[in-house]
């Protein structure tokens, strides 16, 4: 008979959690599972609708045309490593990205770039004078600057 009360007062504190987690006002046992029933309805939708607006939020990876190249800046002891990637080649945009390190005084040590089916850019900075006044931030706004005055120029061509 020990075993049956055990199992009974156990299934009892488990209510008591479930009642507990879910804010349900009742302590009937059909009452409890009925608003954990519908809390959990209620999650759902909440997890369905922020998935809706992460996806309305998030371009397309489908939709190339407003697909964006990714940007990585890292801080180096003097300078910095910045990437720059697209899964479709970008005419142009190298252009636009040297310019922005132009104008940041940025003065590359090395690059790697390729632009054949898409677009890589891998440049080190080394920039000594420069690495108080110009941070990573900086850097990767600059880039996403030079990056979206790209892409306007592209759409209105």
């Amino acid at each position: 008979m020990g075993s049956k009360e055990q199992k009974k007062a156990l299934l009892n504190q488990k209510l008591e959690q479930l009642g507990s987690i879910t804010n349900s006002p009742s302590v009937n046992k059909t009452s409890i599972v009925a608003h954990a029933s519908k809390y959990i309805q209620e999650l759902k939708e909440r997890i369905d609708k922020l998935n809706e607006d992460v996806s309305t939020s998030q371009p397309s990876h489908d939709d190339d045309q407003h697909s964006l190249p990714a940007v990585t800046v890292e801080t180096l002891e003097k300078g910095f490593i910045i990437n720059v990637f697209s899964a479709k080649n970008c005419h142009g945009l190298l252009v636009s990205i040297l310019e922005a390190f132009e104008e940041l005084d940025l003065e590359l040590s090395d690059a790697r770039v390729s632009c054949s089916d898409s677009f890589r850019l891998e440049a080190v900075s080394d920039n000594e004078g420069q690495i108080e006044c110009v941070d990573a931030q900086m850097v990767k706004q600059a880039v996403l600057e030079a990056i979206r005055n790209w892409s306007k120029s592209k759409e209105q061509d």
